[in-house]
């Protein structure tokens, strides 16, 4: 399926129509000029992980440059670009802003004016211990402090070692922390807290 640069979200990878060896990542598109990342040699890469298994993953060298809106390419769709069917952390913040308004006319509602008090006073610090941080914000807080791009995984993990955020028991939380970070980069663009610096790697802007 062929398009127009402009017609690309940021963060969208592509593939340059009639060149389809020449791939690339979408950063920015104006209506005068479009900046792409433009990928390079790749080289592949093993590391070992906590639990003794080994990944594998192809490290891509990048060149940015600028293009005209207009060329045409071709999108490229991967799994991990496609929304997780299991977005427990990704929602989680939405559930906790409903949540909060839900309770708060039901606690009225029903507790008398001096079982209000206790009540509020209980479930303050609670919320604000507990429900701080969503698995995103958590995860923006980790990029900030480092130095290095990191996955996913990696994010995950350094968010449990801070005690900023752990996952309330989803299979693949990485998964759906990378599905979130996407779909930031790509509807706020510029205002993102996020840019992809390489395939499956992030860093804060």
């Amino acid at each position: 399926m062929r398009t127009y640069l402009e017609r690309l979200k940021p963060g969208a990878r592509f593939r340059l129509a009639g060149m389809p060896e020449v791939t690339g990542t979408l950063i920015d598109c104006t209506d005068c000029s479009a900046t792409v990342r433009i990928d390079g040699g790749k080289r592949e890469v093993e590391f070992e992980n906590q639990d003794g298994t080994k990944r594998r993953f192809s490290a891509t060298r990048a060149t940015t440059t600028t293009w005209a809106p207009a060329t045409v390419v071709e999108p490229i769709f991967t799994p991990e670009d496609q929304p997780s069917s299991n977005d427990e952390e990704f929602d989680m913040a939405t559930k906790t802003k409903t949540s909060k308004k839900a309770k708060a006319p039901k606690a009225k509602a029903v507790a008398t004016p001096k079982a209000d008090k206790p009540a509020k006073k209980a479930k303050s610090p609670k919320e604000a211990k507990e429900k701080k941080l969503s698995a995103i914000d958590a995860a923006a807080q980790v990029l900030a402090a480092s130095k290095e791009p990191m996955n996913a995984k990696q994010m995950i993990e350094a968010m449990a070692a801070k005690g900023l955020w752990t996952s309330p028991g989803g299979k693949t939380p990485h998964a759906t922390l990378y599905s979130a970070i996407i779909r930031e980069v790509a509807t706020k663009g510029k205002e993102s807290r996020f840019v992809k610096t390489e395939r499956g790697k992030f860093a804060a802007k």
